[in-house]
């Protein structure tokens, strides 16, 4: 009887542990707004990507001149490459400076970077412009460059695309090992093309996916199936596919604000990083502007600071009935967990 009491009230303690260690336990929670460029304060289209060498997060992103007091869109131009770091699971962020890509003399444009890591290099596809501009002009191309540490980066080339003007790509490997990107084309619809090398690439000369009008796709594969999130300057809508050719339409996230500090009035252009059975969806606000393309001139032909700046987010990504929602007023544990090789 003493033996079976005492192993009744050891399972007794190990409950109350149980207990006490589930109502003590500490969500981890994302700051509002994540980070905000301490230079320019325009941070934009962030991408996120493990530094297998400083054994860190990274941010990079569209690095606008926000506080520049330029003409029209000329804040949107000239941009570099920003760099922001964490060493604590993304819970701080430092800003690092920015990537020195420049091909050619002259101040020219750099927009949207994404990064894949392959066989012990990073590939970065970029959007690369010759010039700056005032209003919504220039050629872009998509730049491929190579690097081994993050910092120092090799161009390889432009992307030979049945298409010029093109913009926003995105990179994910499938299965078989082939790489797959989806880019902006003409028409303001996704384009998509494959690689097995990530340097020789065959394109469809047909729209992945097609009207309305949308930028920024964003391709990952999460809770068995796989999404795209493309920017229809409301918020993101969400696509899903079983095999990455036929894209299902879906609703929208971030397509209205939230409580949150900054968080507002809709999300734009992001990343989305997937950790264990997390994923996080990283995106840029205008939290002074009523909509996202809410930016009149004033009487000298600029666009005011406060519509100008913009900052970056973080919200949770939860599978729910087939699709995609992120409700970001609710709390969420937010943790990078270290990557390992």
């Amino acid at each position: 009887m003493e033996l079976r009491n005492f192993f009744l009230f050891t399972i007794f303690l190990l409950q109350c542990s149980w207990v006490y260690a589930q109502s003590n336990t500490k969500i981890h929670e994302a700051k509002a707004p994540l980070f905000r460029d301490p230079i320019y304060d325009g941070a934009a289209d962030p991408v996120m990507v493990w530094n297998r060498e400083e054994k860190s997060w990274w941010m990079l992103y569209t690095q606008r001149r926000a506080n520049v007091e330029t003409p029209g869109v000329s804040y949107c131009y000239g941009n570099d490459i920003g760099i922001a770091s964490s060493k604590d699971n993304g819970q701080t962020w430092a800003y690092r400076g920015a990537l020195d890509l420049n091909i050619e003399k002259g101040r020219n444009t750099f927009w949207a970077p994404d990064i894949v890591y392959d066989k012990g290099t990073y590939h970065m596809f970029v959007v690369y412009i010759q010039g700056t501009y005032s209003y919504w002009g220039g050629s872009a191309q998509l730049a491929h460059y190579t690097s081994k540490n993050l910092w120092d980066w090799e161009f390889l080339n432009y992307l030979k695309t049945p298409e010029s003007n093109i913009i926003d790509a995105t990179i994910m490997q499938m299965p078989d090992r082939k790489w797959r990107i989806w880019y902006k084309g003409a028409g303001s619809v996704t384009m998509t093309g494959e690689s097995e090398d990530l340097v020789n690439w065959t394109f469809e000369n047909k729209p992945a996916i097609g009207k309305p009008e949308h930028e920024g796709p964003k391709a990952f594969a999460f809770a068995g199936h796989y999404w795209i999130l493309t920017d229809e300057w409301r918020g993101m809508r969400v696509h899903r596919s079983e095999d990455t050719k036929r894209w299902l339409r879906q609703g929208m996230i971030l397509d209205r604000a939230s409580s949150r500090r900054e968080d507002g009035p809709t999300g734009a252009h992001g990343d989305v990083v997937v950790v264990g059975a997390k994923a996080y969806i990283f995106y840029f606000t205008h939290p002074e502007r009523k909509s996202h393309g809410d930016a009149p001139e004033d009487g000298r032909g600029n666009i005011p600071y406060g519509l100008r700046r913009s900052s970056i987010q973080v919200a949770e990504l939860v599978y729910k009935d087939g699709t995609l929602i992120c409700d970001r007023n609710k709390p969420f544990d937010f943790w990078l967990s270290d990557l390992k090789d």
